[in-house]
């Protein structure tokens, strides 16, 4: 099984790159504390997908603390690569987002793999149950998303984007919409692009998915749509939940709801970091972790 970090994000309104901030109890970054909880469930291999200017950093970062049994991948989300037979010739200046991001590892993956962010916190339960999906026979060809509530999700120092999902009483995923500013107001959760409220009760995804090799190339499909109608192609981007709802749509997928079993954080804000340092060094002095991380 392979773990696969998106971890090319630039950081806008953390004030800096937030997936190699120090966070933990000796400076582990947040995405070594996923990475931990991963090996800890049989994943076996790692994936890092990180911009090009740090991929020799992180590779030495990762490689100098992970065992030696674990394979481990680093490579580079770049703005042209692109499907064969596409071109792109405006004034871009980043990738086409996390779709994109997934499909960046098309060669290294050809077996089940979770995708997460490397600047979020999901809990040691979220791999086990994550590990326990893909090993179970009878989800051999589903896709999984480890689920929140909305409202554990939130920060209290700005909007955030949320994927706001609905199931069925079978816990198979109907539909995801990407919500892009969401925030609490008083007993509700708004969405401030829309005036959509939540109760905060709602199942989100927060890009914790369970995939198959399948969706490499359902991704470069939606590649190739996206760059040949060539609208808003300087700032639009494809995500992993706009992808896997076209799946599920064409009926090409079966995705299930897998309990998270656990709590999330992730450092959105500069001001997320005292919480996220406090969360970590709480977990460690309870024993949820050694320290240092790695031995």
């Amino acid at each position: 099984m392979t773990l696969l970090l998106m971890a090319a994000g630039s950081g806008s309104r953390y004030g800096k790159l937030k997936q190699f901030d120090g966070l933990g109890p000796n400076e582990e970054f947040l995405m070594e504390f996923s990475i931990f909880d991963a090996l800890e469930n049989d994943f076996d291999h790692v994936v890092a997908i990180t911009k090009k200017d740090n991929v020799t950093f992180l590779r030495d970062h990762l490689s100098a603390r992970l065992p030696k049994k674990i394979k481990l991948d680093v490579i580079a989300q770049e703005l042209m690569d692109i499907p064969e037979g596409c071109s792109y010739t405006g004034e871009r200046q980043k990738p086409w987002g996390t779709a994109h991001a997934v499909w960046t590892a098309r060669n290294l993956i050809n077996n089940p793999f979770v995708v997460i962010n490397a600047d979020d916190y999901y809990g040691k339960g979220a791999f086990k149950n994550a590990a326990n999906f893909i090993k179970d026979k009878k989800y051999k060809d589903a896709y999984g998303l480890v689920g929140y509530t909305l409202k554990d999700t939130l920060s209290e120092h700005g909007s955030v984007s949320r994927g706001v999902c609905e199931a069925n009483d079978k816990n198979t995923l109907i539909s995801v919409v990407e919500r892009t500013k969401l925030i609490q107001k008083g007993n509700v959760v708004v969405d401030q692009d829309s005036g959509v409220e939540f109760t905060g009760d709602e199942l989100v995804s927060m890009n914790y998915w369970i995939c198959r090799p399948t969706i490499f190339k359902a991704i470069e499909k939606d590649l190739r749509s996206f760059l040949q109608k060539g609208e808003n192609l300087e700032k639009g981007e494809i995500y992993i939940p706009f992808v896997i709802q076209e799946m599920v749509q064409r009926n090409e997928v079966m995705v299930k709801v897998v309990p998270s079993g656990g709590k999330w954080f992730g450092v959105t804000y500069a001001s997320d970091r005292e919480m996220a340092v406090s969360q970590l060094q709480e977990t460690t002095d309870k024993g949820g972790y050694p320290s240092p991380l790695w031995k």
